[in-house]
């Protein structure tokens, strides 16, 4: 394709998926976990048998009721399991969790399992204060269990161990996660409003839309209540340290006071009785306890990080190679000073520094892996247009139905492309204008045979064509007397009909002005650009013109701008030019009678009018009749006063005021004349006085613009002139 066109292409694109922020979504950037959670279990039993809430209900009552009631040993045993097992349960769900905020029950599991453990602490009070001075076993297997295995018979022992146990969930662990909750919804509250501000910020610049805006508020609000949740529910976790070590002691005193007073046992035969017992009761009591503050201090400390717990953990602790490597170093140095057991430092150090050498490895990979995709994206992603082809206007653009598209590339006559480069040497060896390039394209949205004109994007004019026919007109006037498709040809309007190629020869016969379609589109082209010739002559244009001019004429130009006038100031004079169809293919003549005009005048209107009489030779011999000589039409001089003596105003604000009514006598009469002359096969010019012609022009160009209007001073003296009629 030439530079005088372009080729289109349209492209078709399926409908924009919007991605959406899930709440619920889990780790790993997947979907949540697709299995059964234990809401779907419990909700499908609730469907068989009772409803939920009810059951839910139900417990809580059993709860309370255990303050109360007393509580069979096999019933006890069966709950300290269900609370172990319950600990254990709520440990796993934070251990697998992607965030914090898809357990946003669990201040209220923490409440629950408080208020079990806190109930059977009490059913097992009973027992032993009632039952202890049977034996060990008095309060049931579990407890007994514990207290044995963990005592060892030695209730000292027992004691330093439940001691331990105590201080490190009150003083460690619930204490720090209690703090890390109450800064969590200290910060959650106070950036709230922040927040949502940047969300009403993305969704006011379509970056989100109200769905997603919606999504967004309802995930901040979580967030806001569940670590204000948070920071309550870790009291509960104290309390609950505080209340077991309380009941321990009074288990204990107690039950050595109940034993040796009211049971007639020994002091050592009662202090180890019941502090086996008691032992038993607040280790099975405190074990999950721990747990579940275990429990409590991962999940409030798992804060933004997202992911299981062990992705999190070793993800993150084994990403450095450098850290493996040098704790590997420091295990086997520790191993080689004098008195260090060397075994277990140096298996130590071989671990982490296998563990190093992998970790390498799998970031290299990684980091090849990630490259590659990153190329492979690159590569196989559309390249973006830069935002300036948005802003590019095209100058002149030929937009044709698919019926036409052959019209191109068609090899059986001159192609439409070969012959809108043929147009654009033509104009500028007529015109002095060079035409911008054509861009063709193929628009699907017009009929099969249409096509339209745009100058600068908006429509300048468009037709309809018949493929593989030929459209004949008579150039008298006369009606055709060939069969075809009557029709209006489409850039001056006369009368036409489409026939086929094969009566080619029978048309010129008979007188008849035959076209092919590539021609009626260049013929129509070529009018638009006329019309609009002085819209498309831009800066840069007039530039290019000027810098074109031979050697000899720079002088001139560089004398002329900018002393004389600016580079916009030539390019209007060039425009008023074009705007009446005179020729600026002499470039130095104008340029001269811009450099003399611009001597007395800055004013663009009388400089045009001087350079008009510049080219006074040019304009005649462009107007002059088959006959040669110039048809006239003239002003009478009534006309010419009326029209004198309505111009007010001084320099550029000079215009015409001419009463309403004495215009329309003057548009009546002209519009009368030139009919007559039309008939007759006369096109005369309109002759004024060189003051009143541009106020003329512009009067005349709003009902015949095909008319030209000249001043007595464009006439040159050596043309042969013949008046027609005077207005």
């Amino acid at each position: 394709m030439t530079d005088e066109t372009q080729d289109a292409l349209v492209a078709t694109g399926g409908e924009p998926i919007t991605e959406s922020f899930d709440p619920t979504v889990g780790d790993e950037g997947g979907a949540a976990p697709s299995g059964p959670s234990l809401g779907d279990l419990f909700g499908g039993l609730s469907t068989r048998l009772v409803r939920g809430d009810l059951i839910f209900a139900f417990g809580i009552m059993l709860i309370l009721v255990t303050l109360i009631l007393p509580m069979p040993r096999w019933l006890l045993d069966v709950s300290l399991a269900l609370s172990i097992t319950f600990s254990v349960l709520v440990m796993m769900n934070v251990l697998f969790i992607g965030r914090a905020l898809e357990f946003s029950s669990f201040p209220t599991i923490l409440l629950v399992a408080t208020m079990l453990r806190l109930a059977l602490n009490l059913a097992s009070t009973r027992l032993i204060l009632t039952q202890g001075h049977e034996g060990t076993g008095a309060a049931g297997q579990v407890i007994e269990a514990f207290g044995g295995f963990i005592m060892g018979n030695n209730f000292i022992v027992g004691l330093i161990v439940f001691s331990i146990l105590v201080i490190v969930n009150f003083v460690v662990i619930t204490r720090g996660s209690g703090r890390i909750a109450e800064v969590a919804a200290r910060f959650s509250l106070d950036a709230m409003p922040g927040k949502q501000m940047a969300i009403d910020a993305d969704l006011s610049s379509g970056l989100i839309d109200e769905v997603e805006a919606r999504t967004r508020r309802k995930l901040l609000e979580d967030e806001s209540s569940f670590f204000g949740a948070m920071d309550g529910a870790s009291k509960f976790v104290r309390g609950d340290a505080v209340a077991g070590l309380l009941i321990v002691f009074i288990n204990l005193i107690a039950g050595i006071i109940i034993g040796v007073g009211q049971r007639d046992m020994s002091f050592a035969e009662a202090t180890a009785t019941f502090t086996a017992l008691t032992i038993g009761d607040g280790l099975v009591s405190q074990i999950p306890a721990l747990i579940v503050s275990t429990a409590a201090g991962l999940l409030v400390s798992k804060s933004g990080v997202t992911g299981s717990t062990d992705k999190a953990f070793f993800g993150q602790l084994s990403g450095y190679p450098k850290a493996l490597g040098m704790a590997s170093f420091l295990m086997a140095a520790l191993a080689l000073l004098p008195g260090v057991p060397m075994l277990p430092f140096f298996l130590l150090a071989a671990g982490t520094g296998t563990l190093a050498f992998y970790a390498r490895r799998n970031a290299d990979r990684r980091a090849t892996e990630t490259e590659e995709r990153e190329r492979t994206a690159v590569e196989a992603a559309p390249e973006e247009e830069p935002i300036a082809t948005a802003l590019a206007l095209d100058e002149l653009r030929l937009e044709l139905g698919y019926g036409l598209l052959p019209l191109i590339n068609d090899t059986r006559g001159y192609r439409l492309t070969d012959q809108i480069k043929a147009l654009r040497r033509q104009l500028a060896s007529e015109v002095g204008f060079v035409m911008p390039s054509v861009r063709i394209l193929d628009n699907m949205q017009l009929a099969a045979n249409t096509y339209v004109v745009r100058v600068k994007e908006a429509e300048a004019g468009y037709g309809d064509l018949r493929p593989n026919h030929l459209l004949i007109m008579d150039p008298r006037g006369e009606p055709i007397t060939l069969s075809g498709e009557d029709t209006t040809e489409p850039t001056f309007g006369l009368p036409a009909m489409w026939v086929d190629e094969s009566v080619r020869e029978e048309a010129s016969f008979r007188g008849y002005t035959v076209v092919d379609p590539a021609t009626v589109i260049t013929t129509h082209l070529t009018e638009v650009i006329k019309d609009n010739m002085a819209d498309l002559l831009s800066y840069a244009e007039t530039q290019k013109l000027l810098d074109d001019l031979p050697k000899e004429q720079q002088k001139l130009v560089t004398d002329l701008i900018p002393a004389q006038i600016s580079m916009s100031g030539v390019q209007r004079v060039l425009q008023n030019l074009l705007a009446e169809r005179i020729s600026i293919r002499d470039l130095p003549t104008i340029l001269e009678g811009i450099a003399e005009a611009s001597g007395y005048t800055n004013n663009i209107t009388l400089i045009t009018e001087h350079v008009r009489a510049r080219l006074a030779r040019q304009i005649s011999s462009a107007n002059m009749s088959d006959s040669g000589y110039v048809p006239m039409v003239t002003l009478s001089p009534t006309w010419e006063q009326s029209f004198a003596e309505s111009i007010v105003g001084q320099g550029d604000e000079r215009q015409l005021s001419m009463a309403p009514t004495r215009l329309q006598e003057f548009i009546q009469a002209l519009r009368q004349s030139y009919d007559r002359f039309a008939q007759e096969g006369e096109s005369p010019i309109l002759l004024t006085s060189p003051a009143i012609r541009p106020y003329v022009r512009s009067i005349v160009e709003r009902f015949r613009p095909q008319t030209v209007v000249l001043s007595q001073n464009e006439i040159h003296p050596k043309a042969k002139i013949k008046t027609l009629a005077q207005i």
